[in-house]
C-alpha cells in the first residue's frame, strides 16, 4: 500500500548516508547488546537473567532478525518491548515481540498519536506511562525511561541503564551526520534544550538509533551530543550572519566547511537551513508539550 511505500522511502533516504551493513550484534556491556539489521537503524536489548528487554522494533523485518539474534545469545523470554517515540519507522513490527509474549510499553503521548495515526505495521502499546521518568526492573536490572517534553516526534523517550552506564537515544542524536533532510517533526529550540539535558544523564556509552561513526553498532558517548549542539549553534549563527549581510539566498550559499565530511552534508545542509529559517519565522514545527 501507499503508506508502506512511503515508510520504505524514508528508510531509503537514511540508507543513502550509511555504509552497507548486514545484520549484526554487538555486546556493549555485560548483557547489553546493540543490534542492526541494515546499518540504518540500530536497536538495543538487555538480557537480565529473568527475561529480555528490547528497545526499538523498527520494522517487522528488523524485529524478526533481532529476535533471531536474541536467540543466539539467550533462551530467556522477551518480557518487554519499548517504543522510543511515535514515528512509524521506529515503532513498527512490534507484533513480532508481542506474539512471543512481550509487553509493549510507550509514553502516553506516543500511544495517543499512534492510536490516531496507525501505521501499516504498527501495533498499540499494552502499557503506557506518563510524567518525566519511569523505572522498569527485571532480573535485578533497572531501565530508566526519561521524557523531556517536545523535541522530536511525540513521546520521545531516552533510556538509561544506570548500573551499566549505557543509554539509548533515538533520532535526537545522529553522530557524524547533519540533521535529517528537512528536520521533520523537530522543535529545534526544544531539541537543543533536550540535548543539553541529555548531558546530565549518568552514562558513559550511548547507542544511537542512527549513527554514522565508522563502527555505528558500537555506539558513542557524550562527545557526540556536544558535537550535535555545536552544529546547531554554528548553523544558527551562520544563518544570522548571512541575514545581517542581506543575503537573500542563504540555503543556496551558506556553507559550513567544518562539517563537510559529515554524512548528508551535500544533500541535506540546505534543507537544514530552510528548517531553521522556517522555525524562526513561523514558530516550531512540533508545538507539543514543554517540560
Amino acid at each position: 500500500c501507499t503508506s508502506k511505500m512511503l515508510v520504505f522511502a524514508a528508510s531509503l533516504l537514511l540508507l543513502q548516508v550509511v555504509p552497507v551493513v548486514f545484520s549484526d550484534i554487538y555486546e556493549v556491556s555485560n548483557g547489553v547488546y546493540s543490534f542492526t539489521e541494515d546499518g540504518g537503524y540500530i536497536s538495543m536489548f538487555i538480557v537480565t537473567g529473568e527475561g529480555v528487554m528490547v528497545i526499538e522494533p523498527v520494522s517487522k523485518r528488523s524485529s524478526l532478525a533481532m529476535l533471531e539474534a536474541i536467540r543466539t545469545v539467550t533462551d530467556e523470554p522477551v518480557k518487554y518491548l519499548f517504543y522510543s517515540h511515535n514515528h512509524w519507522d521506529h515503532a513498527s513490527g512490534g507484533h513480532v515481540f508481542k506474539d512471543v509474549g512481550a509487553t509493549i510499553i510507550a509514553h502516553e503521548d506516543a500511544y495517543d498519536w499512534l492510536e490516531g495515526n496507525p501505521g501499516p505495521d504498527t501495533i498499540l502499546p499494552d502499557e503506557i506511562w506518563s510524567g518525566n521518568q519511569k523505572d522498569v526492573t527485571l532480573g535485578g536490572v533497572t531501565l530508566e525511561l526519561h521524557y523531556y517534553g517536545a523535541n522530536h516526534g511525540v513521546g520521545n523517550t531516552a533510556f538509561l541503564l544506570p548500573a551499566a552506564k549505557v543509554a539509548y537515544i533515538a533520532d535526537n542524536v545522529a553522530p557524524n551526520r547533519v540533521g535529517f533532510t528537512i528536520l521533520p517533526d523537530f522543535d529545534i529550540k526544544q531539541w537543543e534544550r533536550t540535548l543539553g539535558e541529555y548531558l546530565d544523564l549518568g552514562f558513559e556509552k550511548a547507542i544511537y538509533s542512527h549513527n554514522n561513526n565508522p563502527e555505528p553498532i558500537k555506539g558513542g558517548d557524550k562527545e557526540d551530543i556536544v558535537e550535535m549542539l555545536q552544529f546547531i549553534k554554528d548553523l544558527r549563527d551562520g544563518i544570522h550572519a548571512e541575514m545581517e549581510n542581506g543575503n537573500m539566498n542563504i540555503p543556496g550559499t551558506l556553507k559550513l566547511p567544518k562539517y563537510q565530511e559529515w554524512a548528508g552534508y551535500e544533500n541535506w545542509l540546505a534543507m537544514n537551513i530552510w528548517a531553521f529559517m522556517l522555525d524562526e519565522g513561523m514558530g516550531p514545527y512540533n508545538a507539543g508539550p514543554k517540560p
